[in-house]
């Protein structure tokens, strides 16, 4: 009897705990069936992804001259604005090479003020040896003609002397006066040659004179980039700012040694952010540019954002890395690719995208419809 009472009051107790797993299962099939319609409707209109951050320009600062620092004008995180110093180098050496620069620009143009003087001497040095041409031209001619007058004088005498119808007195004054003559000609036409090959050398003295003036000029011209160069230079050992923004770490200290050309750190324009999300390949079907997209920031949970699609990058992000993927090798893995899409605010003056980050995780929806 004992036995009996015991199977009789077990019975029921075992059928209420079946009816609680069948109802409870039942229960967890609707609620994950309900989910899982709800994520398969959603998933029809929807693209997500979680591989996704908060992007903006990085604008590096860089000197352009080598220097020791001499002062450190901003701090870490400090907001500044385009023109603000930042870091200014010692120019007691360019200021050096500035002076030197104007000196040699000074010696440059007094040689150019030389050479430029030489040249009304030498034209008046070029009109006096051509008149001098001129007047032993005309002196030439005349001569010329005092040489046919004689030389006709003295072969009317020599006839004569042989009739003895002059004397012989005569006969060699008309001898001795063509023989002045031809000789008073032979020297004025040597000094004619004499007066051509200075009028030649006084051409030539030009034509170097004109060459000095071009040289000057371009010596001058050359101290004149020296100074400007230089002075260049010494404008380049006060570091400004390139734009608005923020300053990363600044890592400098006064006396510390910069070569031109190095990364000293950056400024961050807080105006202008975006999103750069990794999409699978496979998600990429329906996407398109202009779609809408939501945006969820893990920093401030609850706050969405909006934007929207605006470009897909040529290349997948493997592809693009330092050492890509070589799948030629005969051990080929097929591994879904991810490709980076940029999705740009709608709105960029509320307070949740003032605080935005570059490199902030986010999480993306596109709508494709």
């Amino acid at each position: 009897m004992e036995t009996k009472d015991i199977n009789t009051t077990d019975a029921p107790v075992k059928g209420k705990k079946n009816t609680r797993f069948i109802i409870l299962f039942i229960v967890l099939v609707l609620v994950g069936g309900t989910y899982g319609i709800i994520k398969y409707l959603h998933s029809l209109k929807h693209e997500e992804t979680d591989d996704a951050q908060i992007d903006a320009n990085i604008s590096p600062v860089i000197p352009r001259v080598s220097g020791y620092i001499s002062e450190v004008r901003v701090q870490d995180n400090q907001h500044v604005k385009k023109g603000d110093t930042l870091v200014i180098l010692d120019d007691r050496d360019y200021k050096i090479a500035l002076d030197q620069a104007k000196a040699a620009l000074a010696a440059a143009q007094s040689d150019a003020q030389i050479a430029h003087a030489g040249i009304p001497v030498t034209n008046a040095n070029i009109v006096t040896s051509e008149a001098n041409i001129n007047t032993v031209d005309a002196q030439i001619e005349a001569a010329k003609v005092n040489v046919w007058r004689t030389q006709q004088d003295f072969a009317r005498y020599e006839n004569l002397i042989k009739d003895h119808t002059v004397t012989q007195q005569q006969y060699e004054q008309a001898l001795a006066a063509k023989q002045t003559a031809e000789r008073q000609l032979q020297v004025l036409e040597a000094q004619k040659t004499s007066a051509s090959r200075q009028s030649s050398a006084v051409a030539s003295q030009k034509a170097v004179t004109v060459g000095q003036v071009a040289a000057s000029k371009a010596n001058v011209e050359r101290a004149q980039a020296a100074v400007e160069a230089a002075a260049l230079n010494m404008s380049y050992t006060v570091i400004t700012a390139a734009i608005d923004g923020q300053v990363s770490s600044v890592n400098l200290q006064p006396g510390q040694f910069l070569q031109a050309g190095q990364a000293l750190f950056n400024i961050i324009p807080n105006q202008n952010k975006w999103v750069i999300a990794n999409f699978k390949e496979t998600q990429l079907t329906k996407m398109k540019l202009g779609q809408k997209v939501s945006i969820k920031v893990d920093a401030y949970p609850g706050k969405e954002l909006e934007g929207k699609l605006t470009s897909f990058s040529p290349i997948t992000g493997a592809k693009a890395a330092l050492l890509p993927p070589d799948n030629s090798s005969g051990n080929f893995v097929k591994v879904v690719q991810r490709l980076p899409v940029k999705i740009e605010f709608t709105d960029t003056t509320g307070e949740i995208y003032k605080k935005l980050r570059a490199g902030m995780n986010v999480l993306v929806d596109v709508h494709l419809q």
